[in-house]
């Protein structure tokens, strides 16, 4: 594969490259031109100057996919703010957090959920508008032109869950979000004439790379908030879709559709991340969309895409990550810091411009994962230690082993066992809470919590659903009289984790 241009560019110049009468985004009630997209983000673009003045302030949005969570990604960093995209699953307690840690000077939403959010939750100066009126003042300032700022300036901030409790902003700037819609373009051959599908959160970094790249290669983009399978099948029917991202759970889903009368027969390209692929759903995969080219991939917020498999190889190498995408280094490293050897196990060490600039204000768990690349890269400078266990085939393959910390990764989304537990203790039902992954065939991971306390199950289940979002509610609580303590008088969380899953396996 031929490497495509390395020279990063600010990322709201991703939208030049488009041909003017070329559709961009199409929205529910109308398709904007890539023409009209310059506009409109240039507009508000012009808006959010004039609203936060400070450069480098940061600006939240919390809402639907539509207009403004579409636009915000390149008209923010146009206007020389760092846009934090909040996951619209998320609730009160979550947002608030994110609010006062990333210091937003401006949050723009809809209208139900900026209702939920109390006084206190918003940092001290921070405005409120409402998605409505926000698009609705922009259309009334003069577009500004496109940006010329350092490419490695910081340009966004996504919040993903961390092992430790609370979510962390990954900080990313123009550079990492241009090279990464470059690479993912370049390998998956991107062109004007594709339609992507962005069913995907625009909060994460997969999601949103959904409108980069295809911007970049000039294609157009159709954002779809799902509730059923068939609202998949009926937006790819209507929009003539090409390309499809989705995590394993969605692809079960979207395989027991109905497809009915070619339905399918757009789709050129299906990407999957969040998760692996198994082979009888790649299987089913390649039954249901016999036309598309299958590309399985691997990622993480701090780095990006890492590894994708080629189409070709999915049939005979269902299981490995494959190898590394444009602009990544990927190293497989022993426990002395060097080259694991063909078919040993090592962690899986990212390097190059992909590597994301850190943790935002927290040096601490910034140094525990951010650390100088090993001395045998190419790359060389600041690396991200993943704490992911591969091995490389002879034929420089990648296979993932294990994971090293204890996040559970569940439809696609990496949940923090702390946050759920913290959610339990403070409903004062329970002394004490575990939370744990258990293996899910829909869900790759299925939260199991294990609770001691004299708390009612029902009260207990009902505070959780309404103080965590949909995908962190533990699919099965269990209630303990006592829980196992290692030497140190702590809860032996391995034996209760080895108990549960040998139970569970049975």
């Amino acid at each position: 594969m031929t490497q495509p241009d390395p020279t990063p560019f600010p990322i709201d110049h991703v939208i030049e490259r488009g041909a003017d009468a070329d559709p961009a985004l199409v929205l529910r009630d109308r398709t904007l031109s890539y023409a009209a997209l310059r506009t409109r983000v240039g507009e508000l673009a012009a808006w959010l100057q004039a609203q936060v003045p400070q450069p480098g302030a940061r600006v939240a949005s919390w809402g639907a996919k539509g207009e403004l969570t579409c636009l915000l990604p390149i008209a923010a960093p146009r206007a020389g703010l760092v846009h934090v995209p909040i996951n619209p699953m998320l609730k009160r307690a979550q947002v608030a957090h994110i609010l006062a840690d990333s210091g937003a000077s401006l949050l723009v939403g809809t209208p139900a959920r900026l209702a939920t959010l109390e006084q206190a939750d918003a940092p001290g100066g921070c405005k409120i508008v409402e998605e409505a009126l926000a698009l609705q003042a922009a259309s009334d300032f003069y577009a500004m032109p496109p940006s010329e700022a350092d490419p490695q300036s910081i340009a966004a901030i996504l919040y993903t869950s961390g092992s430790t409790g609370k979510p962390k902003g990954v900080v990313l700037s123009h550079a990492n979000l241009w090279l990464g819609a470059v690479s993912v373009a370049h390998y998956l051959k991107l062109a004007r004439k594709d339609v992507v599908l962005a069913v995907l959160p625009l909060a994460f970094d997969y999601g949103q790379n959904q409108l980069l790249s295809s911007w970049y290669a000039g294609g157009s983009v159709a954002p779809l908030d799902y509730l059923m399978p068939r609202d998949v099948t009926k937006a790819v029917v209507k929009h003539g879709v090409t390309t499809l991202a989705a995590v394993p759970p969605l692809w079960r889903q979207l395989v027991e559709a109905k497809w009915e009368n070619g339905a399918g027969d757009s789709l050129r390209r299906l990407t999957n991340s969040g998760g692996a692929l198994t082979p009888d759903l790649i299987d089913a995969m390649q039954k249901t969309w016999p036309r598309a080219d299958i590309f399985p991939m691997y990622g993480l917020t701090e780095a990006f895409r890492s590894t994708f498999l080629d189409p070709s190889l999915v049939a005979t190498h269902p299981s490995s990550m494959g190898t590394a995408v444009p602009f990544a280094e990927v190293l497989v490293v022993d426990e002395t810091g060097g080259p694991a050897e063909p078919g040993e196990e090592g962690e899986l060490v990212h390097c190059g411009p992909l590597v994301a600039q850190g943790y935002w204000q927290d040096e601490v768990r910034t140094a525990e994962r951010f650390k100088p690349a090993p001395a045998h890269s190419e790359y060389g400078g600041t690396a991200v230690w993943s704490g992911d266990y591969v091995r490389r085939s002879e034929e420089g393959l990648l296979f993932f082993v294990g994971r090293r910390d204890a996040m559970i990764k569940s439809a696609g989304n990496r949940i923090s066992p702390q946050e759920i537990e913290d959610a339990a203790l403070a409903t004062g039902l329970v002394a004490d809470a575990v939370a744990f992954g258990i293996p899910d065939a829909k869900l790759g991971q299925a939260v199991h919590l294990v609770v001691r306390g004299d708390g009612e199950a029902d009260a207990l289940a009902a505070s959780l659903k309404r103080d965590l979002p949909s995908f962190m509610q533990p699919h099965a609580i269990e209630w303990r009289e006592t829980l196992p303590l290692n030497p140190n008088g702590k809860i032996d969380r391995t034996a209760l984790f080895r108990e549960i899953s040998e139970r569970t396996a049975a």
